[in-house]
């Protein structure tokens, strides 16, 4: 606007007596407060970058990036979430909320036992991490058959049962940012493990006295026996031939409580991503060692 009313000002035909021709201090003021109204009319991202840099100079910055095989196909460093192992630098935040730039989207299946606590820890670890959403597979089969668990074993047999297992993950897998707590009985069935492989599978290993303790009186379909224990020991053994094959293992002891099961869970995780970090990754890493420049 200023330039304009300068260009103005040189293009007009006015005789030098005239009263329109403004002194040089009085132009200075007009082209003075034109400009003030120019910035005022200025779009607000402007303010708004300037104040998101100033916090980012706040933010403690690291030096070294890692991320995870699974979790991301790209390969450029664009990919990379810039979050490193925060057990490794503690000044910064929850090692649960800097979990989810990490794992880039991907879904966490929880597995193990009935009784091995994995509703309780994907809910705590779902509040935590801040973007993950808790999903329950037997939740799921309950409020599609509105009816508990109990009463489908009852009425439709267990076979019925696990067909529902198998439609429930279907639903959830479609999904990203999942952190899903599986049945028991689950994982046994190949096509169901399968899927479950298109992300993270933490298996929660519990020793079967310790779950007796968590859920004794318990109305769960497969315990309604002489020996509740015995039988719980036995699927142990059927079942952990395919938990073992899960991604990461948290062994649970009999001192741990809600949270520092969670802990534990968070802390592998972490550590999971920082041994399996992604190929691309790894290239760069090796161009670099030989002297070879690298194109993201």
């Amino acid at each position: 606007l200023a330039s304009k009313f300068v260009q103005f000002q040189s293009n007009q035909q006015i005789p030098k007596n005239s009263a329109m021709i403004m002194s040089p201090p009085r132009l200075a003021l007009l082209l003075a407060f034109l400009a003030g109204t120019a910035l005022s009319f200025a779009p607000s991202s402007l303010h708004h970058n300037r104040r998101h840099a100033a916090q980012i100079k706040s933010i403690p910055t690291t030096t070294q990036s890692t991320t995870t095989v699974v979790l991301s196909s790209s390969g450029s460093d664009q990919a990379d979430s810039g979050v490193d192992n925060p057990f490794k630098n503690p000044s910064l935040l929850d090692p649960a909320r800097l979990l989810s730039p990490r794992l880039h989207g991907c879904n966490l299946y929880l597995i193990g036992m009935m009784g091995s606590g994995k509703s309780a820890v994907g809910k705590s670890l779902a509040r935590r991490m801040g973007t993950y959403n808790f999903l329950d597979t037997d939740a799921i089969i309950e409020d599609t058959a509105g009816k508990p668990i109990p009463q489908i074993f009852e009425d439709d047999g267990e076979a019925a049962f696990r067909d529902a297992e198998a439609e429930s993950l279907a639903s959830v897998c479609a999904q990203v940012r999942g952190l899903v707590s599986t049945g028991g009985g689950l994982p046994m069935r190949k096509e169901n493990f399968s899927k479950m492989q298109s992300g993270l599978v933490v298996f929660l290993d519990v020793d079967p006295k310790v779950i007796i303790k968590r859920i004794e009186g318990t109305d769960r379909p497969l315990l309604q026996t002489e020996n509740p224990l015995e039988t719980l020991t036995n699927l142990l053994e059927e079942r952990m031939e395919k938990y073992e094959q899960a991604d990461v293992t948290v062994e649970v002891s009999a001192d741990m409580d809600l949270q520092m099961t969670a802990d534990k869970c968070i802390r592998a995780l972490h550590d999971f991503i920082d041994e399996n970090p992604p190929a691309w990754k790894e290239a760069k890493e090796k161009a670099l060692e030989d002297g070879l420049d690298w194109v993201s």
